[in-house]
């Protein structure tokens, strides 16, 4: 079941500067793991995607198994099915194409800023084949109707919007009777996240093919897979703990693949960038990476020069305004930084950082970079909404305390 908050209570942590120690094992990747379930759910059997233990469990991978539930349950009943997709962007724009390949009427709905987050453009997509999608509110975003059973054929989406509406185009269309084409009206960002799905597409005996303009996906194919799919360690969950080590801290990621889809696995790359000692401004676009941002922001500050990151102009429709409250975070510790049309500017900064109050902008990511940076403070630090976490990594102050950090944990409100 999706994991619900009670807005009138917020969770804060204390944080003191502290030394962290020793290898950390991060949770499994929360984007493979959506797509894992996905494909799962589709070969028939929930059990082939092996999932984290109950209280690893985050609050994005249980909406998208609350809402597999429902669908499957639907499957072959009258009347629209309700789908809650919590505060996940991913399970939102995975299911609706496969919602509508599968001919299941429903009616989506979400939580926090997801509501507000874009979602016409499937509308445009589908325009033609066969799904009429309803939005009552302004005719852009949740709630959202489906009505009708997706056709095959040509689907064109503007390559710069998140890369989750070309994943679930790909789960989906190879469930229709014929061949189908994805055509990209401009250059695809986020590139990795759709190599990370067609690679699980590829463990569960689906396959799609990348061409000039897109991706071409035969019909008919039918998921099955002859062993468990197991989500690799996450990328994205580690680089937070590469963070501390960034900052002086003796920890190390343990288990981490060598060869890997995911995209974020280029931040030790990006921490040996930063820490190079050139006197020249340091430019990183992470297109391919926006997930990296706060904790790159954080690294930066204590790095030897002036950081400029760009490119990340979708961060604004995050969990939170994400540029903004990185630079909030940022500002919070002392350290200078200014917002880009599509990124911001990190000033170098001498440590210890301020100790001071933090709005975590139930932004998972923000709290977590907000914890490391608060470990090389020169005081107690305050972050306010550290609930965010279970949202990705709720077990991450556990970790945090193992690895000898100092975190005291508050209900408020």
């Amino acid at each position: 079941m999706a994991i619900r908050y009670n807005a009138r209570v917020m969770r804060i942590a204390v944080i003191k500067p502290s030394r962290l120690e020793g290898a950390i094992k991060v949770p499994p990747s929360k984007s493979l793991l959506h797509r894992g379930l996905v494909c799962s759910a589709l070969a028939g059997d929930l059990d082939l995607c092996a999932l984290p233990d109950h209280g690893d469990m985050s609050a994005d991978i249980s909406a998208t198994l609350d809402c597999i539930r429902r669908i499957t349950a639907a499957r072959g009943s009258r009347g629209a099915v309700e789908i809650n997709c919590g505060e996940s962007g991913t399970t939102l724009r995975l299911l609706v194409p496969v919602l509508a390949a599968l001919g299941i009427e429903s009616h989506v709905t979400g939580e926090g800023r997801l509501p507000t987050r874009p979602l016409a453009e499937y509308k445009e997509a589908f325009n033609g084949h066969g799904i009429r999608l309803d939005f009552p509110g302004d005719g852009k975003f949740l709630p959202l109707s489906i009505n009708g059973k997706l056709t095959p054929g040509s689907f064109t989406l503007p390559g710069n919007i998140s890369s989750q509406y070309v994943s679930g185009l790909l789960i989906a269309l190879p469930l229709l009777d014929g061949d189908s084409q994805i055509v990209l009206t401009s250059p695809l960002e986020s590139e990795p996240y759709v190599d990370m799905t067609l690679d699980v597409m590829r463990h569960f005996g689906v396959t799609a093919k990348r061409s000039a303009d897109g991706y071409s996906v035969q019909g008919s194919q039918r998921y099955s897979a002859t062993r468990q799919y197991k989500a690799e360690p996450d990328f994205s969950q580690a680089a937070f703990w590469l963070l501390a080590a960034h900052l002086g801290h003796g920890v190390r990621v343990e288990t981490s693949p060598q060869k890997t889809s995911q995209g974020d696995s280029a931040f030790a790359a990006m921490l040996a960038e930063l820490a190079n000692g050139s006197d020249y401004e340091y430019v990183i676009d992470v297109a391919n990476t926006p997930d990296l941002v706060p904790a790159l922001a954080a690294a930066a500050a204590a790095s030897p020069r002036t950081t400029r990151i760009v490119n990340a102009a979708r961060l604004r429709l995050k969990e939170s305004d994400r540029i903004e409250s990185t630079i909030a975070m940022l500002r919070a510790f002392g350290v200078e930084a200014e917002a880009l049309p599509d990124g911001l500017v990190v000033h170098p900064r001498a440590l210890p950082f301020e100790a001071c109050t933090v709005d975590g902008a139930n932004d998972h990511r923000i709290v977590m970079a907000a914890a490391m940076m608060a470990t090389r403070a020169d005081g107690p630090v305050t972050i306010n909404g550290c609930g965010a976490i279970n949202k990705s990594y709720p077990t991450f102050f556990d970790h945090f305390r193992q690895a000898g950090g100092s975190a005291h944990e508050f209900d408020v409100g």
